[in-house]
């Protein structure tokens, strides 16, 4: 298969009802002063995320399942603002309910989620990714960036509880989704038709972007070039804090190549940028 803009799919269906359960059960477990332990998501406590994970589990819902029309940006409020004030209008709202009524709420709509998905045909166009550009992507994509936001909040949620780190096996997909953001983050860069750049998360796969004609196009595997324009390694927990914004110790990645790529790589996020937490996806 030739690689696309934004390169082989993904499938994260498999993931989804493991990863649900293994954090309800977490949940089930808190004590009320687990809940109110803050976390690195500026201002909100592990309640007010798992709070926001059940907003994002019914907007789904509500948006693609059910086809209602949601609250839309204020005129001149930018795209990130307007998510920021929706997300904690939520999460507000939220604090006026207990714990176990929570809880309840979460049970009820994390398999309908999984449900939605596995009733899409993934690889038709859908709403587009936008921290993998602009235009409309296929519904895999969507779907990987789902489960990648749902990740990131329960290993946040985790890191707040001083918890067990989240098994491995929940992380196989998370480099996979985040690097699709690499051929949007390389837009503005002038290269010749043929030239690559590559990305190594260690312990998790190779890829490499290649320029085109009409822009970069997103492959598994090392660069097929000896002398790739730039190449960046690191491992998993440094490179999921690099593309969501949370604080990551550069001195554990290694790069090569044109200065300028690598900086513009580093920059790459898989988020929407946003005032809060580094970043917050739709």
């Amino acid at each position: 298969m030739s690689p696309t803009r934004w390169g082989p799919p993904i499938d994260v269906l498999p993931y989804f009802s493991k990863e649900e359960q293994a954090l309800m059960t977490l949940l089930g477990a808190l004590t009320e002063e687990d809940w109110t332990r803050p976390t690195m998501c500026t201002g909100w406590t592990v309640k007010d995320v798992a709070a926001h994970l059940l907003g994002d589990k019914v907007g789904r819902l509500s948006r693609g399942r059910d086809n209602h029309t949601a609250e839309a940006p204020r005129p001149g409020e930018p795209f990130p603002r307007f998510l920021d004030r929706i997300n904690e209008e939520w999460v507000v709202a939220c604090r006026r309910l207990s714990t176990d009524v929570l809880l309840t709420m979460l049970y009820e709509f994390m398999g309908q989620t999984t449900e939605y998905w596995a009733g899409q045909d993934l690889d038709e166009l859908g709403e587009p990714v936008s921290w993998a550009g602009a235009e409309p992507a296929p519904r895999w994509l969507d779907a990987a960036r789902d489960y990648s936001e749902f990740w990131v909040h329960h290993v946040q949620i985790r890191e707040a509880l001083e918890h067990t780190p989240l098994e491995d096996e929940y992380a196989e997909p998370i480099a996979d989704t985040f690097v699709r953001a690499l051929p949007h983050t390389l837009r503005d860069v002038d290269a010749r038709v043929g030239k690559q750049v590559g990305y190594t998360v260690t312990g998790q796969g190779k890829w490499h972007a290649r320029r085109e004609r009409d822009g970069w196009v997103l492959d598994r595997g090392a660069p097929s070039s000896r002398t790739p324009l730039a190449t960046v390694t690191t491992d998993l927990d440094t490179f999921w804090r690099l593309c969501t914004r949370n604080a990551a110790d550069l001195s554990r990645v290694k790069t090569t190549g044109e200065e300028n790529v690598c900086a513009q790589v580093l920059e790459m996020t898989s988020i929407i940028v946003s005032d809060r937490h580094g970043g917050e996806e739709r």
